[in-house]
């Protein structure tokens, strides 16, 4: 298998893309470290799950990526589990409307801290083992990095910046270490009541060429591809239908 043996580093791993991300990672080999912050029910369900499967392949590690000695702590823990890490891959993220005459300074902390600081401080605590593995980087941006989404431009510009990080980072950690990132369409509809009106669905369906929503396995195929292609880095794939061609 791909992985086998590897060990597989993904944050907000508990539910959502990055569950679906680590089941598929699992099937081919890997080992799972689960980081979640407050799905502590979530996550442990999945480690059981996925050991299940294959003993002693999957553990859970929590902490809150706001904090940067947590940040270094969950590094060296995940560092110790199996041991060292040969894949992180930048997944937890924060997302929710912020018009322009309501947002706050917590509400930048929260999601320029979770889209941007935390991928590039974790990144940094992570590449020592990840060079000694000729390892990969992967975040998860979103294509509103590259297209503006009313009411939500502290999200808009934490992707964006991290859509740039991507690339610095690909540079920076070059030759030992590969750093390539997914942007998500419409894949899963947020958790919010508007999202799940039908007339706001239908509305972005609208704009997709392809007419329909993705799901979290073409997601999970992305990372797949990236983590056996080599040769690649510094790149973003949009995985959204074919949204961003109107």
């Amino acid at each position: 298998m791909l992985l086998d043996g590897k060990t597989v580093l993904i944050t907000g791993a508990a539910g959502r893309l990055g569950a679906q991300i680590a089941r598929t990672l699992h099937q081919n080999g890997a080992n799972l470290i689960i980081h979640y912050r407050d799905s502590a029910s979530s996550a442990k369900d999945l480690e059981q799950q996925l050991n299940d499967l294959r003993v002693d392949s999957a553990s859970c590690l929590q902490a809150d990526l706001g904090d940067l000695d947590a940040i270094n702590i969950l590094s060296q823990k995940a560092a110790e589990i199996y041991p060292g890490i040969d894949v992180l891959i930048n997944n937890a993220s924060s997302f929710y409307p912020t018009p322009i005459d309501e947002f706050t300074n917590n509400d930048w902390e929260d999601l320029i801290g979770s889209n941007l600081k935390a991928p590039l401080f974790l990144s940094r605590a992570c590449y020592p083992f990840l060079r000694k593995s000729s390892g990969v980087i992967i975040n998860m941006l979103d294509i509103y990095a590259s297209l503006p989404l009313k009411n939500h431009s502290l999200y808009c510009c934490a992707k964006a910046g991290n859509q740039m990080l991507v690339k610095s980072l690909a540079l920076e950690m070059a030759p030992e270490v590969r750093v390539n990132g997914i942007a998500p369409g419409a894949i899963l509809w947020p958790d919010n009541n508007d999202a799940r009106q039908p007339d706001y669905q239908k509305a972005i369906l609208e704009k997709i060429p392809l007419q329909r929503t993705g799901n979290p396995e073409s997601i999970a195929q992305t990372v797949m591809f990236l983590l056996g292609n080599d040769y690649i880095t510094g790149e973003v794939i949009r995985v959204d239908g074919g949204r961003l061609l109107q």
